[in-house]
């Protein structure tokens, strides 16, 4: 009777260690557990706020600065055009592809394609000089400005980076998984992460503008540089699929915008951004 009750005290010792073997093994082999060599690719949304900014335009018959102009982004909306293949480019986007260089940190390139709209009809102070030809249109403008209150018409400026203002950036990101706040055991089948980012690139604008009755010019340029910060909660569901929502903020200097179809005609201007942003991703190994 000794004997079988040690037997079995043993037996359910082994038995147990088996079971706890086995778990600690499917755990440390769950996909979502190691990051290192995934890919991940997303597509989503976003509504942007700009700062004031002083914008200067120089061409050969005038040089003059907007002071603190405003400016607002072009929001289409839930549409369908997000997802149309025909139209992804019309509303405002994000689209970014990465790699994982370890579990914590992945390095990705992107676009965000966001829209500066300068808001018409606002008043700014101007300042500099318009010496057009009288026979031009926009010779009812010339003069010498100092501080000089000034309506932005459609008449006198339509400027807009609507196709857009494209940040074209390479991101470098730490994540790092939260799903024991939330007390989720298995994040194979939903898992949480929290992200951080910073990021640099160049701007790649469509500028629609009409200045001072010249041609309209709309020509994508090369036209500066940005930076920027951001941080983001990432769902992930069924280990390969996800939903990400980001807050980003950011600078951008460009000091060769294109405005009419003459090359000795550009702007300049640098200002502050902030996005929101929503998105779509899958994350995969090959």
């Amino acid at each position: 009777m000794k004997n079988i009750i040690i037997f079995s005290a043993y037996f359910s010792l082994c038995f147990s260690k088996n079971i706890v073997a086995q778990e600690q093994l499917k755990i440390k082999d769950r996909y979502t557990n190691n990051n290192k060599g995934k890919f991940f690719i997303s597509w989503g949304g976003n509504r942007d706020s700009y700062s004031n900014s002083d914008i200067t335009f120089t061409g050969k018959d005038y040089n003059f600065t907007l002071d603190n102009a405003i400016a607002h982004d072009k929001p289409k909306g839930w549409h369908v055009d997000y997802i149309n293949p025909t139209k992804m480019t019309i509303p405002q986007t994000n689209f970014r592809m990465g790699y994982f260089i370890n579990n914590h940190y992945s390095i990705a390139i992107g676009m965000d394609h966001m829209k500066y709209v300068l808001t018409q009809n606002q008043t700014v102070n101007m300042t500099g000089t318009i010496s057009l030809p009288l026979t031009d249109s926009g010779s009812d403008y010339n003069g010498t400005y100092s501080n000089t209150p000034t309506i932005v018409t459609e008449k006198f400026l339509m400027y807009e980076h609507t196709d857009g203002l494209n940040y074209v950036n390479t991101e470098f990101s730490r994540h790092d998984d939260i799903s024991s706040l939330f007390k989720i055991g298995n994040t194979d089948k939903i898992q949480i992460n929290l992200t951080e980012g910073v990021g640099v690139g160049l701007l790649y604008p469509k500028t629609n503008t009409t200045l001072l009755g010249k041609p309209r010019n709309d020509d994508f340029h090369i036209s500066g540089y940005g930076t920027s910060l951001k941080a983001g909660l990432n769902i992930t569901f069924l280990k390969h699929f996800y939903v990400q929502g980001e807050l980003k903020a950011g600078y951008i200097n460009m000091q060769d915008i294109r405005t009419t179809q003459s090359i000795e005609d550009s702007a300049s201007q640098d200002f502050f951004f902030f996005q929101r942003i929503i998105a779509l991703g899958g994350i995969f190994k090959i």
